[in-house]
């Protein structure tokens, strides 16, 4: 059995709207819609993971307030296991991303509508419940 890779995703939201991330060109699933976030290094705890992953990829401290879904998808041979968290930005909110090509804010009813890389439809099936 192949081991999980721990993946953690920050759940912003601003005047009922969430923040969704389009992967850019040239990544893995480029062009699918996710969380901000990332990979759980060794000795991380998730939280601790979460804040350096946002502070990396979008330039922005956060609080970690809590968390909104752990689910693990398999996506092709790989088994994903991503933890999301609802986050508080210590200070402005993002507006750029090191691996994104777009960054939205979309109503919790439209989230649906994107197309979303399989790990995170646990979480927005849990933000539109």
């Amino acid at each position: 059995m192949t081991t999980p890779l721990i993946v953690v995703a920050a759940v912003f939201e601003r005047d009922g709207r969430i923040l969704a991330c389009r992967r850019a060109p040239g990544r893995f699933d480029a062009g699918r819609w996710e969380f901000p976030g990332g990979k759980v290094e060794a000795g991380e705890t998730p939280e601790n993971a979460l804040v350096r992953e946002i502070d990396e990829e979008l330039g922005t401290s956060i609080e970690v307030l809590r968390a909104v879904d752990r689910t693990a998808t398999h996506v092709g041979e790989r088994v994903i296991d991503l933890a999301s968290y609802l986050v508080r930005p210590l200070s402005d909110y993002p507006t750029t991303s090191s691996d994104h090509d777009t960054l939205r804010w979309v109503a919790k009813t439209d989230l649906a509508a994107l197309r979303w890389a399989l790990p995170d439809l646990p979480t927005v099936a849990r933000l539109t419940a």
